[in-house]
């Protein structure tokens, strides 16, 4: 892959390109779906190409394409160059340098991605539909139990002297399980990720996913009014996730983030402290390099309640005349790069979930949220969206709950975060986020 990275900056430049960048990336992928006993589907496929983007002055153009041999990089090169000579000027535009340090090795694999046959990835599959079936004799069913994995290689190049590549893997399992009440049909899920399916626990995501179902049987609508809220460790990640677009450059450049103007001041309380960390070892985003080849970093984003940093990737840093944070991400190949958030991850605190709640007193537990992204406004960070989970009575947890709103404003929640749990998960939903459950002293929840 690096190889061909080299070759297409090398036809871009033969081309008429000032400075050239080329990604190249190739992902090998296993899916298995199991339902009634059985497997409904199985796919495997491998993804290979490269993206070239090549400069001309203040023009940028960009290209990709599955032919990684002669004859597709140097037609790839000639069609990147032609969109250069067309692209408008802009004064920002221009190929990312190479940092002052090297990028560290990191070892980002699992044998098992690989070792591991078809038949015992569908077989783990298939166990975490029969655990969850077992958990509980009111489960109705699984509507679908899921192992899904990928062993990835990414290698880029830049006529600036950026060269480097790695490989990685990453899996995860989880189930969708049916609780049969008399009230009718409750949902839950279970997952578990890893970076291969040997590390998978098929028995705990079954049973996750059950536990979740039937704790919801017989939910009503709770009262409205203000009051404690403890967000768990799936519903935290999906507001940090949030947050992490919201702190992006681009965004706030834009006057399309809350956060705007506020470097420096207090945005949170002191109980909430994030990082975006593109180093973690258990990061399901870790790399040596961001997708522009700038050396991955940690930085600060709340440290006492107080915004310390955006994210940045080269185009931003360029407009804001700072580094660049090593924020480029990309979604592939066929994609340009774009400030993204790596790992978010939440300073865990000292209290235990039994005390998160016993702090909380009487509130509620929200265990899930629906229309996030869709239900906050990105400018003003206000937002309400439905929601379901627990009531919390005397510090312990009582009926279940749906059908309900949750309300509140980005700059309000993070004021009000009181506690920050001690027990982190790392959950793939919004980003790669790694939180605790967070007590949030008072939002409005309006049900009944």
């Amino acid at each position: 892959m690096i190889d061909a990275a080299e070759a297409a900056v090398e036809a871009a430049v033969a081309a008429g390109a000032g400075d050239a960048e080329a990604y190249a990336a190739e992902a090998r992928e296993r899916e298995v779906r199991a339902h009634g006993g059985e497997i409904e589907s199985l796919t495997a496929a491998t993804q290979r190409g490269l993206g070239l983007r090549a400069w001309i002055g203040g023009r940028v153009g960009y290209a990709y394409g599955t032919d990684v041999g002669e004859a597709g990089v140097g037609a790839l090169a000639a069609r990147a160059v032609e969109a250069a000579r067309a692209a408008d000027e802009d004064e920002f535009a221009g190929p990312p340098a190479p940092g002052s340090e090297p990028s560290p090795r990191l070892d980002l694999g699992d044998p098992s991605i690989d070792s591991w046959s078809m038949a015992e990835v569908a077989d783990l599959a298939l166990a975490v539909e029969r655990e969850a079936l077992a958990a509980d004799p009111r489960v109705a069913g699984v509507e679908q139990a899921v192992y899904a994995g990928s062993a990835d290689r990414v290698a880029i190049a830049s006529s600036t002297g950026i060269a480097g590549e790695y490989e990685s893997s990453s899996c995860y399992a989880y189930a969708m399980v049916l609780a049969r009440g008399e009230d009718g049909t409750e949902t839950g899920l279970g997952f578990d990720l890893a970076r291969g399916p040997a590390a998978l626990d098929p028995a705990a995501v079954g049973r996750e996913g059950a536990e979740r179902a039937t704790s919801m049987i017989g939910a009503g609508k709770p009262p409205s009014r203000g009051c404690p809220v403890v967000l768990d460790q799936t519903v935290a990640a999906s507001f940090i996730g949030l947050l992490g677009g919201a702190l992006g450059a681009d965004a706030v450049q834009r006057g399309r983030s809350p956060f705007a103007e506020r470097l420096g001041s207090a945005i949170a309380s002191e109980a909430l402290t994030l990082h975006d960390d593109g180093l973690d070892p258990d990061g399901p985003a870790t790399a040596p390099f961001d997708g522009e080849g700038v050396s991955s970093t940690r930085t600060a984003l709340i440290e006492a309640g107080s915004l310390r940093s955006y994210l940045f990737d080269t185009y931003a840093a360029r407009r804001g005349g700072v580094e660049s944070t090593a924020n480029g991400g990309r979604a592939g190949y066929r994609s340009l790069p774009g400030v993204s958030a790596s790992n978010l991850v939440v300073a865990p605190g000292h209290l235990g979930f039994e005390e998160m709640l016993g702090e909380a007193g009487a509130g509620v537990l929200v265990t899930d949220v629906a229309g996030l992204h869709s239900g906050v406004n990105p400018v003003t960070g206000v937002f309400s969206v439905g929601a379901s989970g627990r009531a919390i009575r005397a510090g312990e947890l009582a009926e279940p709950l749906r059908e309900f709103t949750i309300a509140s404003d980005l700059v309000s929640m993070l004021g009000a975060v009181r506690e920050a749990g001690a027990e982190p998960r790392w959950v793939p939903f919004g980003g790669s986020v790694s939180t605790p459950a967070l007590l949030v002293a008072e939002m409005t929840v309006a049900g009944a």
